[in-house]
Order: structure tokens, then C-alpha cells, then sequence
């Protein structure tokens, strides 16, 4: 048994030729200075399920394989390239996706079945992206960034329960488990 608290999210990762053509379409953009999210991290959160005490890591998988149950793959396509959030000053630059039903669907069971961990801090709209890099520091000036994204869409055909370990350099990623759709 795992002791101690988690930091649980659930991740749906792009092929890596995707993120490396979002990351050049980064690289076009004039930016202030900024962190670029290691090519590894680049993802769309399907939901942040927040601190998680270790005797429940097991239950939060489970939840997970239930709500991806009977989903099958589906596809995303990346549509522009955005500053977030839309009003206020800008902290990140990401590029928004389409929403799927699948995807939809599966962010709509991921809620429900991960409600009592997950409501506090998903209260937003849900809204599908994939972040690209951070702006370092507060009260960034910059333009809004709102430019159509050129990548080609891709398939999904699986979640996966993300665990974030915050260090002062950043966030480590560690895959708890990644369950395929379909199955």
C-alpha cells in the first residue's frame, strides 16, 4: 500500500510527432519569456482530481478504467493556438482542441465518478487543451495570442492516471496507469 498524498490527474497524451509540430508552432510565436513544457509533459488534462491520500490510489484507478470503459478510440484535432486565460492576464499558451463526444463523455464520467476529489477544483467549464509553455512571474504584457494551428488531428486510444510531484524545477510526471479504450 502507497502511504502518503497524491497528486492525481487524468492525461490524454498526443503522439510525439504532434507535440513536436505544436512546439514548433510555439517556437513562431513572439513570446515574452516563458517556460516551454518539456515535449514529454505535453498533454490535455481530462481532469484534475487533485491531493489523493495513498490507501485510495487504487479505488482512483479503478474509477478510471470505469469510466473509460466501453469508449472507443476517438480523434482530436488541434484547432488554434490561444493565451489562457481568455480574460485576465495571460499565465500560459496552449492550443485549444475540438471536443469529441468520446471526449466529452469520458471527462463527463471522470466528474462523476471522481466527483467528491475532483469538484473543488473543477468548477470551469471544461475546456479541451493542451498546454505549451508558462509565462514565469505575474503581470506578463503581451498581445492575446489567438492563431489557427496547422497540426494534422490525432487519434486517442487511451487515458492515463498521472501522478505530478512538484519540485522546485518543475512538475515529474509518473504514470500510475494507462488504460487503452476499446477494451
Amino acid at each position: 500500500m502507497s502511504i502518503g498524498t497524491h497528486r492525481l490527474f487524468c492525461a490524454i497524451f498526443p503522439p510525439g510527432e504532434s507535440v513536436l509540430a505544436l512546439l514548433a508552432d510555439l517556437s513562431l510565436l513572439e513570446l515574452p519569456p516563458n517556460r516551454p513544457v518539456p515535449a514529454a509533459q505535453v498533454h490535455l488534462t481530462a481532469l484534475f482530481v487533485g491531493p489523493t491520500p495513498g490507501r485510495e490510489l487504487a479505488a482512483a484507478e479503478e474509477s478510471v478504467r470505469s469510466s473509460a470503459r466501453g469508449l472507443g478510440p476517438f480523434v482530436l484535432t488541434p484547432r488554434r493556438l490561444v493565451s489562457l486565460p481568455v480574460n485576465g492576464t495571460a499565465r500560459l499558451v496552449a492550443v485549444e482542441t475540438d471536443a469529441p463526444a468520446t471526449l466529452m463523455e469520458l471527462h463527463r464520467r471522470l466528474v462523476s465518478r471522481l466527483a467528491g476529489k475532483a469538484r473543488a477544483h473543477n468548477t470551469r467549464e471544461f475546456l479541451p487543451h493542451l498546454t505549451l509553455c508558462r509565462f514565469a512571474g505575474a503581470g506578463v504584457r503581451m498581445s492575446r495570442v489567438d492563431q489557427a494551428s496547422g497540426v494534422p488531428a490525432f487519434e486517442v486510444r487511451s487515458v492515463a492516471l498521472m501522478e505530478s510531484v512538484l519540485h522546485s524545477t518543475g512538475a515529474e510526471y509518473r504514470t500510475r496507469a494507462t488504460l487503452e479504450f476499446g477494451r
